[in-house]
């Protein structure tokens, strides 16, 4: 429990600063997001565990991608032991993510494990159109729907999909099983021509 709030403080504390980079107020990400301003200065506090989803509109929002808010400053290398990568568990479905690739290496790509319990649904509908979003997931084990704009697939274990995140995307563990998946990504920031 006590991990989890410094997790939630942390990441309050990396939204805050990216905003403050932008020179954006609490008002201007509260317009650009749709996520209410009392919201915002709540998981910039850390008062409050942010879903995926909420997470999702902030970042877009931002023009980060989630993976941002997760990198570690400390212990930059090109090894990550498996101990040290930060996991985060989203509130609302239940899903853990962990962020793989070691940090501060350069690398333009970003490996992240996910387990998506049994039943789990987590959409994702925050409109990015500050940067583009190349993803690839490889699903390791169960099986897992994924709707992308208006197009559904169905994965199960070695499929392996390639998808655009340029719109709306939704994930669901149908089976009875924890869906276990890699997802490779890279973005590029149309803002300021820079990989996040």
């Amino acid at each position: 429990m006590d991990a989890d709030i410094d997790l939630d403080r942390r990441l309050g504390t990396r939204l805050k600063a990216t905003r403050q980079g932008l020179g954006w107020t609490l008002d201007t990400l509260a317009e650009r997001t749709g996520v209410s301003r009392a919201m915002i200065s709540r998981v910039e506090r850390g008062e409050s565990s942010p879903t995926a989803a909420l997470l999702d509109r902030l970042c877009a929002g931002l023009g980060i991608v989630l993976s941002a808010l997760f990198r570690e400053d400390h212990g930059a290398g090109p090894l990550a032991r498996r101990d040290q990568q930060p996991v985060w568990t989203d509130p609302a479905s239940g899903y853990r993510r962990r962020t793989v690739s070691p940090a501060g290496t350069g690398s333009q790509l970003e490996i992240v494990e996910v387990e998506m319990p049994a039943g789990a649904r987590v959409l994702l509908d925050a409109p990015r159109s500050g940067f583009r979003l190349d993803q690839q997931l490889w699903l390791l084990e169960g099986e897992l729907v994924i709707a992308v704009g208006e197009r559904e697939h169905r994965l199960i274990a070695g499929d392996c999909l390639a998808m655009l995140l340029d719109g709306p995307i939704s994930f669901c563990n149908p089976g009875a099983g924890t869906a276990r998946y890699a997802v490779v990504l890279t973005a590029a920031d149309h803002w300021n021509g820079r990989r996040t």
